[in-house]
């Protein structure tokens, strides 16, 4: 006798398998289906499986099938928006030339997070509202990038050292905090000079020394 596809929670496949690479034609179809449906709701937690089956006109288990669960779907719609990303830091151009100091590609790198985050934030919404969001990938890749950087600007930090101030400086750059920022009054401008200096800082740089750095 074949499951009930419509029984399947939100949060758990029939199979759990996820499907990963170039998605097809139809998983493109839903994924963008999905990608409307966040960027409408009022919250991420309105958005169900049943509401992006119906937007797509397929089946719950169709989704399921597809990306394993809820969370698979939302990593793999994240997948498709910061591919630009990554291969615009792992290309080696400028600003990520190796001839480009650690502080400058750190800096740079964490502005195109700042970007990308706010050019996409109803689909961070939905990843940050979520449990998982540090063992995702995508997170993993955004914390080793962060981490190798500084590592380069400090040359032998103490151990863990890197790690704790790659989290740190991405924690900085969660969707609600940032937002809340802006709708307090602090510019985006603001927003990216603080966010430098703090990049400047996690290597060692002291103040002053970035001001002459930075501003000269």
């Amino acid at each position: 006798m074949s499951p009930d596809l419509h029984s399947i929670s939100d949060h758990k496949s029939e199979n759990q398998v996820v499907r990963r690479g170039r998605p097809p034609t139809a998983t493109i179809r839903m994924l963008e289906a999905a990608d409307t449906l966040f960027a409408q709701a009022d919250g991420p937690e309105r958005v169900t499986m049943d509401a992006i089956a119906a937007a797509c006109s397929v089946g719950k288990g169709t989704l399921f099938r597809a990306f394993g669960s809820r969370a698979g779907l939302l990593d793999a719609l994240w997948a498709t928006k910061i591919e630009a990303l990554r291969a615009s830091v792992e290309s080696g151009a400028a600003p990520f030339r190796q001839d480009t100091s650690p502080q400058q590609r750190l800096a740079a790198f964490l502005d195109l997070i700042l970007t990308f985050k706010l050019d996409n934030r109803h689909l961070i919404r939905a990843l940050e509202f979520g449990p998982g969001i540090l063992q995702s990938p995508h997170y993993r890749w955004m914390l080793g990038v962060t981490a190798r950087f500084i590592e380069e600007g400090t040359g032998s930090p103490p151990e863990d050292a890197a790690l704790y101030n790659a989290h740190a400086l991405l924690a900085a750059l969660h969707i609600d905090l940032i937002e809340d920022m802006l709708a307090n009054g602090l510019s985006l401008d603001t927003i990216r000079e603080a966010q430098t200096k703090r990049a400047y800082m996690a290597m060692g740089i002291t103040e002053s020394d970035y001001r002459t750095l930075v501003h000269t």
